[in-house]
């Protein structure tokens, strides 16, 4: 039985993302999401976060942003996904070039991956953060421009998605959670 169901009893759970694989996953989980057109939120952040500040940062401005969807029985769940390696922040890249950048900014070390996730009533409100670290190979230019120019990664943070080509050939070690990379 899953733990979490009871917890849920009387809420209308509504995921405020267009990430199909945030939604997949709490559909896994058993749970019966509605998909709620986000508000667009500015994703800057103030400089000086750290990885999981800045997730949260994020997340919770998406949250405000959509406060004024939620009715008596909703929960509304709004995330964001970073990858954070050497103090730099990787968000979504620009465009092809950002990703090629990014992709080669990780080959060959370990970053972390931050997801912060906000559950909003209109009584509550929680945020919570999850890290993994993330250790990729070394990647060669064309491997990085093929998937690249195959995936169009550019709706990904750190312009990579773990379930796709390149977790399986550049990933050498997840400690934390696969799901957490994933994006939930």
């Amino acid at each position: 039985m899953n733990h979490l169901l009871p917890n849920l009893e009387g809420y209308h759970l509504m995921l405020a993302s267009r990430s199909p694989r945030r939604r997949a996953l709490l559909e896994e989980l058993g749970l019966k999401v509605s998909v709620l057109d986000p508000v667009e939120t500015d994703e800057s952040f103030p400089p000086g976060l750290d990885g999981a500040d800045t997730a949260r940062f994020i997340a919770l401005q998406k949250a405000k942003a959509n406060n004024g969807m939620i009715n008596s029985n909703d929960l509304v769940i709004t995330a964001d996904t970073i990858v954070f390696k050497e103090g730099k922040v990787l968000g979504k890249p620009k465009d092809r070039a950002d990703a090629i950048a990014m992709l080669k900014h990780l080959s060959g070390g370990t970053h972390q991956v931050y997801t912060a996730v906000c559950l909003n009533s209109l009584k509550h409100a929680r945020c919570f953060v999850a890290r993994t670290d993330v250790t990729f190979s070394l990647l060669s230019e064309a491997e990085i421009i093929w998937y690249v120019d195959t995936y169009q990664p550019y709706d990904k943070a750190g312009a990579y998605g773990v379930q796709e080509w390149i977790g399986f050939v550049a990933v050498e070690r997840i400690e934390g959670s696969y799901y957490n990379v994933m994006g939930l």
